[in-house]
């Protein structure tokens, strides 16, 4: 099959109610849109039946494919970031979206946040749920509590960076530093700070309705403060690597010729 314009990726662990949900609403809005596409769903060290779920619908789906992760700890997953490092490494479109596997971010959404992307003006769009979540109160709060201890270690102005709905450019996705634990909570920030554009757009948030979530205020409030202070550190120590290959039309002479640079992406 010829590569697809867009591959969407998800991450999964232990979601044997959702992923079936998940492959037929992406089909769903995607063939109106008339956009080839592929959907990469990365099972992260289920112990339920997700893998045996996805593997019959692959079998109905030929744009469906599976990748499963390996060296996972023992009954758990290696994290959504491993997961989405491996499905972005997977993917073959040169649009990337993002979102987990649990049906909480709505598919509708994707569409609109290609276009977006494709007009030019940014070369990735974050979704912010802000304005439609669907959780608790006290996980709301966490995330507020999150979002103020970024801005006041980073400076990050992105309102909600663990929405994980996102589209991007494969360019950004590539560069993304996703094989470190904790990293997908700080894509936005990290996109930006290696020059690319990101910008904000709403999206809708749905509550689960299978399954069970993965994070909660335990695992999530001390580790994100640390995940800050490592960020904060590779921010100062980042190094620019942009750099332009020299290109010599030597014509038919031996001898210097004149050089002209060539963007390196």
């Amino acid at each position: 099959m010829p590569d697809p314009a867009v591959s969407i990726v998800a991450a999964a662990h232990n979601e044997q109610g959702n992923v079936s949900r998940l492959v037929r609403e992406i089909a769903a809005v995607m063939d109106p849109a008339e956009t080839s596409y592929e959907l990469i769903v990365v099972d992260d060290g289920s112990t339920d039946r997700t893998l045996a779920v996805l593997t019959e619908e692959a079998t109905r789906d030929r744009r469906l494919r599976v990748v499963r992760m390996r060296h996972t700890p023992a009954g758990r997953g290696g994290g959504q970031s491993a997961a989405f490092y491996a499905g972005i490494r997977a993917a073959r479109g040169e649009i990337i979206v993002m979102l987990d596997a649990d049906c909480q971010n709505d598919p509708t959404d994707i569409p609109p946040m290609i276009d977006r992307l494709r007009s030019g003006d940014a070369d990735m769009i974050q979704g912010d749920r802000t304005g439609d979540r669907r959780d608790s109160f006290v996980r709301r709060q966490s995330s507020r509590a999150g979002r103020l201890g970024r801005r006041v270690l980073l400076g990050d102005t992105i309102r909600d960076t663990g929405c994980s709905l996102r589209v991007l450019t494969r360019a950004v996705a590539m560069a993304l530093p996703l094989e470190f634990r904790g990293m997908h909570r700080f894509i936005p920030f990290t996109a930006r700070q290696l020059g690319f554009t990101v910008v904000e757009m709403p999206v809708r948030h749905r509550p689960r309705t299978a399954g069970r979530t993965k994070y909660g205020i335990a695992n999530r409030a001390w580790t994100g403060f640390v995940d800050c202070l490592a960020v904060r550190w590779m921010r100062k120590r980042r190094s620019p690597v942009a750099c332009d290959e020299v290109t010599v039309d030597r014509g038919d002479a031996v001898g210097v010729a004149e050089a002209t640079p060539e963007k390196i992406t």
